[in-house]
């Protein structure tokens, strides 16, 4: 594909297609699609939260910032043996998010990111992409919090790509292509607000969602 055509409008039309990219590693400039036989998904309602979880969002010794270190968590996100962010796609979703398509929840203790999460939102749809995680729960706080965002801001799918067994254990699920794209054609037909200034949360709303016992 040519770089022209490899631009932010042509990746917002693919994800409205129900299709994403990936590369085969850091250091392959190449890039493919990716239609999944069965998505993972994270109903909006069915976030599982154990007991030691709602324990640690309780103490509130650490801080949730939007967007404002969005190339340091896509980083983050890279910094493992494996995987599909090259630099064709981390400069590509960086513009997306100076475009305010992408975003990043990051949370913060003691002025580091102890971890966070990034992902697109087009129309009620939130695309997440990838998270990471440096003290303990990193990522288990920043997915809780995106997701009381979105439902609270009026997304209807937040799309994981892939299923995995520690997001299935958080409340993710499979479905089947047919059954996600049609989820995507109802969610494009509305309007989230990812930054909806009235938004408003605290621990203690978080802490109270869906528990399981650990």
């Amino acid at each position: 594909m040519a770089d022209d055509a490899f631009a932010p409008e042509f990746l917002l039309q693919a994800y409205r297609q129900g299709v994403f990219p990936m590369s085969e590693g850091r250091n392959d400039p190449d890039i493919f699609w990716v239609d999944p036989k069965f998505r993972g998904i994270f109903p909006l309602d069915n976030y599982h939260i154990s007991r030691s979880l709602g324990r640690r969002i309780r103490q509130e010794n650490y801080e949730i910032r939007i967007n404002s270190a969005f190339p340091d968590v896509m980083q983050a996100c890279a910094e493992r043996s494996e995987t599909w962010i090259n630099t064709r796609i981390f400069n590509l979703y960086c513009e997306l998010a100076r475009l305010g398509h992408a975003h990043s929840l990051e949370v913060w203790q003691k002025g580091r990111m102890a971890g966070g999460v990034y992902g697109l939102t087009i129309g009620a749809a939130f695309f997440g992409e990838s998270m990471f995680s440096r003290q303990t729960d990193g990522s288990k706080i920043a997915l809780a919090y995106l997701i009381h965002r979105l439902k609270h801001t009026g997304f209807k799918l937040f799309d994981t790509q892939f299923i995995t067994p520690h997001l299935q254990s958080l409340g993710a699920i499979e479905i089947s292509r047919a059954d996600y794209h049609q989820k995507l054609r109802h969610a494009l037909r509305e309007n989230g607000d990812f930054l909806n200034r009235h938004y408003s949360v605290d621990a203690s709303d978080i802490a109270q969602r869906k528990t399981q016992t650990s």
